[in-house]
């Protein structure tokens, strides 16, 4: 817990670097991959897995996109200083569960199940770190429990779509909405503690006073 007399740590520029390159490797790999194949591909019915598995048209570009977004996530998790511990480590172990999403691609028809336990270890951890990232008093806004409730319960709202649109035509469209929801919010939390902190820094709040002099 964050004492009132001193300041949240900072978030390291590199922690920033990775938050914010998520999201670019995200929506440019299956933007890019998506271009690649063939006519009858469709985004809105297609999902991101599609575009790496085996047989996929430059299968490479969004399986990269996956491993460098999951390198990401663990990166921001690590130098997100100011946010719970438990939070941090959920981060990270999403990071590492998209990784692995990357490794274990699939087939060119049906499932596989390590990609599929993969994903779904992505998709849940990614949603529930902000909650437990939460810090009971904080100067950063998006860390307050109702910022982070709030977060979470949008991100499983979206992945409630995706669940629902198993065998429907906008599964695609469910999953992008997901996937880009869980790459902003490190973002978001990664410059709000920045901007916290160096506010803090300015403005001389929650700094400690000089000490008492005797006699």
């Amino acid at each position: 817990m964050i004492s009132e007399h001193r300041p949240p740590p900072e978030v390291p520029w590199w922690a920033l670097a990775s938050a914010g390159t998520a999201p670019v490797l995200l929506v440019g790999g299956f933007t890019i991959a998506a271009a690649r194949q063939p006519s009858g591909f469709d985004s809105i019915r297609d999902t991101i897995s599609s575009l790496a598995a085996l047989g996929a048209s430059d299968r490479w570009i969004m399986t990269t996109a996956l491993a460098g977004l999951g390198a990401c996530y663990a990166t921001t998790g690590f130098g997100l200083r100011p946010a719970g511990p438990v939070g941090r480590t959920l981060l990270v172990g999403g990071g590492l569960a998209t990784m692995l999403v990357a490794a274990f691609p699939q087939p060119a028809h049906g499932n596989a199940v390590s990609h599929t336990v993969a994903a779904t270890l992505a998709f849940t951890t990614l949603g529930a770190w902000p909650v437990f990232a939460a810090r009971r008093r904080t100067g950063i806004p998006l860390l307050t429990r109702r910022a982070s409730v709030a977060a979470t319960a949008a991100m499983f709202a979206l992945l409630l779509w995706f669940v629902l649109e198993v065998n429907g035509s906008h599964r695609g469209l469910a999953e992008r909405c997901a996937a880009l929801a869980e790459a902003m919010w490190p973002l978001l939390v990664v410059v709000s503690s920045r901007l916290a902190t160096r506010r803090i820094d300015r403005d001389g709040a929650l700094q400690p006073g000089p000490a008492p002099t005797r006699g």
